[in-house]
């Protein structure tokens, strides 16, 4: 039996825990006045930085985050108010309290706080590093070694600080204001624009609530959108994946001639062929009037103005522009099936079709599932086809949601048109907990999933 060497290495354990609990009087300090250790050891420059962000923290703490914090619970109580100045014959409006800004300043002070906490305990972690190599005479490295160490040991935290900073800024940040929203009762109702109060669950309850109105319009929306994403991924999948089939055979002619034919109709702008189509649709438009000339119709088809013809008409122009996209996917893959295993199955005397359902349509499904949830995802959220070909019409009189909208585009309806921010914000934390749902237990439940290396 061999003894493993421990390997010492002074780059990688100077954990905050082991700080906290070997930390000498220097370290402590450092916990108060941050970069203390730093430059008691003559790292000058990296215990100013240390030292620099405590002090710029504690100044806008004083300046402005605590009052951020402090107006968070209420949300501003300070209703701007109008007073007629007689000598100037005009109105003068004192300052009121904004609630938005307050709830996104309030949320902002806190993702500011929780860094700072991070650069805390970075700088404890550096003073006790400090302190270990010191106490075994070893040389401290400089700030432009630390650097230097960005481009070697450390190019992870180089490569990925400014990606996870975006996250955080452009994503994190902007969701979790959203999903804050979602609990208050911010909406052009009462006048709820500039002031308005938290409400906790009660928008929820609302959303799902069958005696209001929004909450029947929710679950009629939410059926549509579940029966739609089902039927435009499905359908778009299996005639996209025929269509590759009979491209790929080798009795046909002209493969490259056909694979053009639909790679030129993804080339167009997909909001451009949706405007067309929605004009040509139109009661007055030229397929109604084609088909009113050819003595085949009397009255105008109801493409959009009729719930089951809107919702048909959505379906059947969506595999037009869906389609092409999947035939390309698909067509790799038809490709990249070993000739072997149709050798073998002809061989014992399996048709066609127990070929394909043998064969084909498994190796696809296995490869090509990831994708079938990404096109589910992106069906649940496709915005551009309902919006630029029905505008989701039929829309029922005092109603806010149309029988083709989904909740994608409801929820811009409730926030640009209505400005029903509140309601809004819950729809699309409603949009999430159905796409996470589906995602997650769909794909951990395929072979794609259990069986990753089944066809290597």
């Amino acid at each position: 039996m061999f003894k493993k060497k421990k390997i010492k290495n002074f780059d990688t354990p100077y954990s905050f825990e082991k700080a906290v609990v070997h930390a000498d009087a220097s370290t402590k300090l450092s916990m108060i006045i941050m970069g203390f250790n730093n430059l008691r050891h003559k790292q000058i420059i990296k215990g100013l930085l240390f030292l620099l962000s405590e002090i710029g923290f504690i100044l806008f703490m004083v300046l402005q985050g605590f009052n951020n914090l402090a107006k968070l619970p209420s949300l501003g109580t300070s209703v701007q108010k109008g007073v007629w100045n007689e000598a100037k014959g005009i109105y003068e409006y004192s300052q009121g309290d904004n609630s938005l800004l307050i709830l996104l300043y309030g949320i902002a002070t806190i993702f500011l706080f929780v860094g700072f906490i991070l650069i805390w305990r970075a700088n404890v972690s550096s003073s006790y590093k400090s302190q270990v190599l010191a106490s075994k005479n070893k040389k401290l490295p400089s700030f432009k070694e630390d650097l230097k160490s960005l481009l070697d040991g450390n190019l992870h935290l180089l490569l990925l600080s400014g990606p996870i900073l975006g996250i955080l800024v452009f994503t994190i940040l902007p969701l979790v204001f959203m999903i804050s929203m979602a609990f208050t009762n911010y909406s052009v109702v009462d006048n709820h624009l500039t002031l308005f109060d938290w409400v906790g669950l009660k928008n929820f309850a609302k959303i799902f609530s069958f005696g209001d109105s929004i909450g029947k319009q929710f679950w009629g929306v939410l059926a549509w959108t579940i029966v739609w994403a089902i039927f435009a991924t499905f359908l778009n999948y299996v005639f996209g994946m025929m269509l590759a089939i009979v491209i790929n055979r080798k009795d046909t002619h002209g493969k490259a001639f056909w694979r053009f034919c639909f790679i030129l109709s993804i080339a167009v702008p997909q909001f451009v062929s949706l405007l067309i189509m929605r004009t040509m649709l139109q009661p007055e438009g030229a397929v109604n009037v084609l088909l009113k000339n050819a003595g085949l119709i009397s009255n105008s088809l109801p493409f959009f103005t009729n719930t089951t013809w809107a919702r048909v008409t959505v379906i059947a122009i969506n595999l037009w522009v869906g389609i092409p996209y999947t035939i390309m996917q698909v067509t790799g893959i038809l490709q990249n099936i070993p000739a072997e295993l149709y050798e073998s199955a002809k061989i014992d005397g399996a048709n066609a079709f127990t070929t394909f359902f043998k064969i084909t349509l498994p190796y696809m499904l296995f490869v090509t599932t990831p994708y079938l949830i990404t096109q589910f995802t992106g069906n649940v959220n496709n915005f551009n086809v309902i919006y630029l070909l029905s505008g989701g019409d039929p829309t029922p009189v005092g109603a806010t949601a149309g029988k083709t909208d989904l909740l994608v585009t409801w929820l811009y309806k409730l926030t640009i048109d209505k400005q029903y921010y509140n309601i809004g914000a819950v729809i699309g934390i409603m949009t999430f907990i159905v796409l996470a749902i589906v995602a997650i237990v769909t794909y951990r439940n395929t072979g794609s999933y259990k069986n990753e290396e089944g066809f290597m």
